[in-house]
């Protein structure tokens, strides 16, 4: 082999080795948030996936595994001998397992959520063919559910778990979806659905949560922080409402001086930007000023931030430069906040990490994710827009 072509394959071979060396986590280190990826049990499954999650996040956020509708346990809880519910933490301890193992902090996703949730839940004796329970069971239920689910992990696993998503998606989009003067928007259906939290267990469902999130936590003298998480969070009228929510949660309860006692940490803004399902709507550039205005506004509340479920949707292969360009603006914002206000986000959080140039238009990955808003594409090659954040992390 000549001379040059020696230099060029020992060039190549540095410069790979050097652009492996740029990690998402520690580039974003000094700038005050950690870094964060999704995980479902099928990619915790593959090992090349987890390869790069180890190397460019610090922390994870299992999608499912950890939600109520995947630990309870039906019949576990139909057999209580105290009625309370029971779980299966079997594919949960799995994916907490491997991150304790790996040096990496879980984000707890999530407590209270209505959407998909089982329907036998809210019935006597967890019973499907049996009429609804009433408040105070499912009340005592939920209590139970949420203390022993967060005892569990911290036990378990101690500090891996440092915060949890309490309640997901409580404030209603539209006028049809809430009651007529709540400023909190608290939902009331989904899509035409009710939601039975609100309806079975009561309008303060939101606040209770987090009341007996905030009591596990306190007994069990952990530091975990308590968020509540939303979609559409830098939009102005729903920022306003999850602020009264907020407000509402953080006023619920007295300690023992007759001080409010501050329930809810912070907010998780979701972090899915453009249009649903379609190019309309994607890469414009007034979204940037928008979400960093959101974050200031839930800092002003005394309430930290984390973006928890970031998808900046791209519907369009030849896009890929204004996409990089958006990301990387993106995150100067996102820097900007940690040298001009503190640090009031503490957490950012991918999931729109992949490419899915393949997924049939129209689907729900499709529509949420967008085939072409990955850092990586379909092979977990590195794109463009990954080595445009890195570059502006490093400034």
């Amino acid at each position: 082999m000549k001379k040059w072509a020696i230099l060029l394959a020992l060039m190549l071979l540095f410069s790979s080795a050097a652009a492996l060396a740029d990690s998402l986590y520690q580039l974003a280190a000094p700038h005050g948030f950690d870094m964060g990826a999704a995980i479902t049990y099928q990619q915790f499954h593959d090992q090349n996936y987890l390869n790069l999650v180890k190397q460019h996040f610090s922390t994870i956020t299992p999608t499912n595994e950890l939600k109520a509708y995947t630990l309870l346990d039906q019949w576990g809880c139909r057999r209580s001998e105290d009625g309370m519910p029971v779980m299966n933490y079997r594919m949960a301890d799995d994916m907490v397992a491997w991150a304790q193992e790996n040096g990496i902090r879980v984000r707890g996703h999530v407590l209270v959520w209505d959407a998909y949730m089982c329907d036998w839940y809210f019935r006597e004796g967890y019973d499907s063919s049996k009429p609804y329970a009433d408040a105070t069971t499912i009340q005592k239920r939920t209590k139970s559910y949420i203390t022993q689910v967060i005892t569990h992990f911290e036990e378990k696993f101690p500090g891996v778990v440092y915060c949890w998503d309490v309640v997901n998606e409580a404030v209603g989009d539209g006028i049809t979806d809430y009651a007529p003067g709540d400023p909190r928007h608290l939902r009331t259906v989904r899509n035409g659905a009710p939601n039975l939290f609100q309806k079975y267990m009561g309008d303060d469902y939101v606040a209770l949560s987090f009341l007996y999130a905030r009591n596990a936590v306190e007994a069990l003298g952990a530091d975990i922080d308590l968020y509540y998480n939303d979609y559409n969070a830098y939009f102005n009228d729903k920022a306003l409402a999850m602020v009264q929510l907020a407000r509402s949660v953080n006023n619920f309860a007295i300690d023992a001086n007759g001080q409010p006692r501050k329930l809810m940490d912070g907010i998780g803004m979701q972090g899915y930007i453009g249009g649903y399902g379609t190019q309309s709507g994607c890469l414009v550039n007034s979204h940037l000023q928008q979400i960093k205005t959101a974050i200031q506004r839930y800092e002003a509340e005394g309430l930290k931030v984390q973006i928890t479920e970031m998808a900046v949707r791209n519907f369009e292969k030849d896009r890929a430069q204004q996409h990089a360009e958006f990301y990387a603006n993106l995150f100067e914002k996102f820097m900007s906040l940690h040298t001009e206000n503190g640090n009031p986000l503490n957490n950012v959080s991918i999931w729109g990490l992949i490419d899915y140039p393949k997924e049939p238009k129209g689907t729900y990955t499709y529509n949420l994710n967008s085939p072409y808003g990955g850092l990586f594409d379909e092979k977990l090659n590195e794109k463009e827009v990954l080595h445009a954040v890195c570059e502006q992390l490093k400034k």
